[in-house]
């Protein structure tokens, strides 16, 4: 029985262990998101053992631990509508809202998971039910683009998918099939999904077929560079929940099907050190500290290495293109955007990539609204029901619809 006792007692310890992270006291719910943070880690750690023995890669087994443990709730809306299609090949779960009798042609959103393009899905339980409530709180059509994933595809194709599925939607025909306002149609996604939101609507903005069809464009804590994995807040969130550093580049590295060995010098920047040639015209172009308030910098030291390895970009040189970074486009570009919401976290190493957008989007006579919680965490937006449910979850999501209600 004593045996037992100390038995119990040290698993009880070296769980604890596992579970405490260090956090800032101002983040929502910190021993919720600690054992939220916990569990993805292993996940995490268990998909890396197996990718390790041979049996699978890293993240196909890590979208099937994903999948397997959250699989569609119980939960659902008599009012919304919900089919699995193809537009133009491309996977789709569109969500149709209830219809207003004052108002036969719905709103509609083309909404994007985030996973770091390569986990997750439009079918997961988390964007299911917020597109779901998504339909039936704005009385629209949600188009939730189920994009193929690294490592079965890489960059572009995900961009290419959701400008397929977009193009596709936007046809007069299948407007009017699903009852949908071709004046009131928007683009959004969340993390990675934000990311190719930004990026497609630049392309839509210099299609001559596609320019203004958008009227929207909401992104939720996107991913917008790669030049500078030391921003104020890459540096003060290096190992926040839910995505720590190492994490968010390793996931840019499967993006591009890069090199591994490249992942430390890329969390140095010596992708972008002053001696790389290809970066000198963004340089030029784009200067960093400027676009940040010096309350968002506070102790910030900015790394710029002067030598540092050119062979990465000539490896990879997709970091450069605004396809993946959308933050880096010309302001020709970026002036003629629709009207834009960002919502940022406190508590996430993207923190600053929104906000310098935002910046940018503003230099460029784009009307934007910068969405800020100082109590956010990356990815809180879905994590809005029981046992995963956070308070700040459910106002990011509370304030995004809102956004939407008086602007699409």
């Amino acid at each position: 029985m004593r045996s037992s006792c100390v038995l119990l007692t040290a698993l009880v310890a070296l769980a604890a262990y596992y579970v405490y992270i260090p956090l800032p006291s101002s983040v929502s719910d910190p021993w919720k998101l600690m054992l939220v943070d916990s569990v993805f880690r292993g996940a995490q750690q268990v998909s890396n053992i197996i990718h390790y023995l041979g049996l699978s890669h890293h993240l196909l087994a890590l979208n099937f631990i994903i999948h397997s443990a959250v699989k569609k709730s119980a939960w659902s809306s008599p009012l919304v509508k919900v089919t699995d299609t193809e537009f133009d090949g491309v996977e789709v779960r569109v969500f149709e809202g209830p219809a207003k009798p004052e108002e036969p042609l719905k709103r509609s959103m083309i909404f994007m998971h985030g996973g770091g393009w390569a986990v997750a899905s439009a079918k997961v339980s988390y964007y299911d039910e917020l597109c779901t409530e998504m339909a039936e709180e704005l009385n629209a059509v949600v188009i939730s683009v189920d994009y193929r994933l690294v490592p079965k595809v890489y960059f572009p194709a995900q961009v290419q998918d959701v400008e397929r599925a977009t193009k596709y939607f936007l046809q007069p025909e299948v407007l009017q099939k699903y009852s949908a306002d071709p004046n009131r149609v928007g683009i959004s996604g969340d993390s990675a999904g934000g990311n190719l939101a930004a990026a497609v609507a630049q392309q839509f903005n210099q299609d001559a077929n596609f320019k203004n069809k958008l009227k929207v464009q909401a992104l939720i804590y996107p991913v917008l560079q790669a030049l500078d994995f030391n921003t104020p807040s890459y540096q003060q969130n290096v190992n926040t929940p839910i995505l720590p550093r190492y994490i968010m580049v390793k996931y840019w590295i499967d993006y591009f099907k890069g090199n591994y060995d490249f992942i430390q010098e890329m969390i140095a920047n010596n992708h972008t050190s002053l001696d790389v040639h290809e970066v000198a015209a963004l340089r030029a172009r784009l200067n960093w500290t400027s676009l940040l308030s010096e309350s968002i910098k506070k102790n910030y030291k900015p790394v710029l290495p002067t030598t540092g390895n050119a062979r990465i970009i000539k490896e990879i040189p997709q970091l450069l293109d605004a396809r993946s970074s959308p933050l880096i486009a010309e302001q020709e570009v970026l002036q003629h955007l629709p009207k834009t919401y960002i919502l940022t976290c406190e508590h996430d190493v993207l923190r600053d990539d929104g906000i310098m957008y935002a910046k940018r989007l503003e230099s460029a006579g784009v009307e934007v609204t910068l969405d800020h919680f100082e109590d956010a965490f990356h990815g809180c937006m879905i994590f809005t029901r029981w046992p995963t449910h956070f308070s700040v979850g459910i106002r990011t999501r509370n304030s995004f619809f809102k956004w939407l209600k008086e602007n699409l």
